[in-house]
């Protein structure tokens, strides 16, 4: 589904990711696991075209690498932000909308699928979204991700200040997304949550890749997992 090969990522003259090369198969889950700074939002930016790269991102049979933002969407993929960033003025119909503004028809029905998905939401379908809990964001952010129809979705720290309790729904709804077949490349610091539901997983320190696997066997690697969980 989704190929990297020898990503460097820059940030003004800063190379912050140096060279690195991963796949996330059609229907798996991917982990980028590691500490702030590691390079895993700058690589997520780079993929969305927000960030200057070199190297090389296939999407599909689709070469995306020198394509502008608005065309990888086109192509296929999705992306939840870190902090949400919800339009905290509009309401969360209005989020939604936004979210699959390329779409010609089917808009309306597409917004009932994802409050089917997401109850709660439906239930706060005119409320303010800056009104929302934290998790409830979150659970909108992805809705909002999920009206483009992706390909592959690209989860950025959906974890990040929410409460454990929240944290435990927001990982249980996204695998009830993988087991609808979604794609998904999770960038997350939860290493343990991330672990239980990805079928693969890359360690990123300091823009490199230094460690890959199962989600089985890194998480068997007591030395590893003690490091990934100390991570901040």
């Amino acid at each position: 589904m989704l190929h990297i090969d020898n990503l460097k990522v820059f940030h003004g003259p800063i190379e912050a990711v140096h060279g690195i090369s991963f796949s996330v198969k059609e229907g798996q889950c991917v982990a980028l696991l590691g500490p702030n700074g590691a390079g895993k939002t700058s690589t997520i930016s780079a993929i969305t075209g927000v960030a200057k790269s070199t190297g090389t991102i296939t999407l599909k049979s689709d070469d995306l690498t020198t394509l502008p933002v608005e065309s990888r969407i086109r192509k296929g993929i999705a992306l939840s932000p870190e902090g949400r960033r919800v339009f905290a003025n509009l309401s969360v119909e209005e989020n939604l909308r936004l979210g699959g503004a390329h779409q010609k028809e089917g808009l309306a029905d597409c917004i009932a699928e994802w409050f089917d998905t997401f109850p709660i939401l439906g239930e706060r379908r005119d409320q303010a979204a800056g009104t929302l809990s934290g998790g409830e964001q979150q659970m909108l952010a992805i809705a909002r991700a999920l009206m483009a129809e992706p390909h592959i979705l690209l989860l950025d720290e959906p974890s990040l200040g929410l409460a454990p309790k929240i944290v435990t729904q927001i990982f249980k709804m996204i695998g009830a997304l993988k087991d609808k077949g979604m794609t998904i490349l999770l960038v997350e610091q939860n290493a343990t949550q991330a672990l239980r539901l990805s079928d693969y997983a890359y360690l990123l320190n300091n823009g490199r890749i230094v460690a890959e696997g199962t989600a089985e066997t890194l998480g068997s690697n007591d030395t590893l997992m003690a490091e990934l969980t100390g991570l901040t």
